[in-house]
């Protein structure tokens, strides 16, 4: 009976006992383990839909771990990046960093310190993907809205009331009760300070009244 995978670890080296000793221990971890030779190697294949990171040497033929990293964040990849150096570089490391690399490591590296790591990695991956979930969740509420409705979730996460509401977009006051009940309904909300939180997660943000 096969384990499910919950998590991967990407490996991107171009010397082949690197990542053979990094994907034995990935593995003696508890984590699936995919490698490969070459930067171009691993554009090429899929993204994993599930929590994962990457474990990139910085210095590789062709395509090199920072180029790889800058290609990755252009694309709106956030995958978790572990830089692996095999000498001390500073002006690398900072750029790295400055594009958002989780870590910078030197070769060779303690196993515990590179699986804490790891672990940091996966943990943060999972929450971005948790929370990628959710915003996709409320988007697709909000897709249900009918224009009408659409404008008095915007009235209403300001605190205006039905009447003020009914004013301001020209309608009878019981017609904005109507409304605002089937907003609240679509969007699951159970209170006004809750349907402001799920509008915020989107970018909503409640005009200046």
């Amino acid at each position: 009976m096969s384990v499910p995978v919950r998590s991967v670890v990407f490996i991107v080296d171009d010397d082949a006992s690197v990542r053979k000793g990094l994907g034995r221990l990935m593995r003696s971890a508890g984590y699936h383990a995919e490698a490969f030779e070459s930067a171009e190697a691993f554009l090429v294949h899929p993204p994993a839909d599930l929590p994962a990171c990457l474990i990139l040497d910085v210095m590789m033929p062709g395509l090199d771990g920072p180029a790889l990293q800058e290609r990755l964040e252009a694309s709106g990849n956030l995958l978790p990046i572990i830089f692996l150096s095999g000498h001390a570089d500073v002006p690398t490391s900072v750029r790295a960093m400055k594009h958002g690399a989780l870590d910078f490591l030197q070769k060779p590296v303690e196993d515990h310190i590179l699986l804490q790591a790891v672990e940091v990695a996966l943990e943060g991956s999972a929450r971005t993907r948790a929370e990628s979930g959710e915003i996709s969740g409320i988007r697709s509420r909000l897709e249900l809205l009918t224009p009408r409705e659409r404008e008095v979730l915007e009235q209403v996460i300001t605190g205006a009331l039905n009447k003020q509401i009914a004013a301001t977009l020209g309608i009878a006051e019981k017609t904005v009760k109507i409304h605002r009940a089937k907003v609240m309904h679509k969007m699951g909300a159970g209170s006004v300070a809750e349907l402001v939180r799920l509008a915020a997660r989107t970018g909503i943000e409640p005009a200046a009244r």
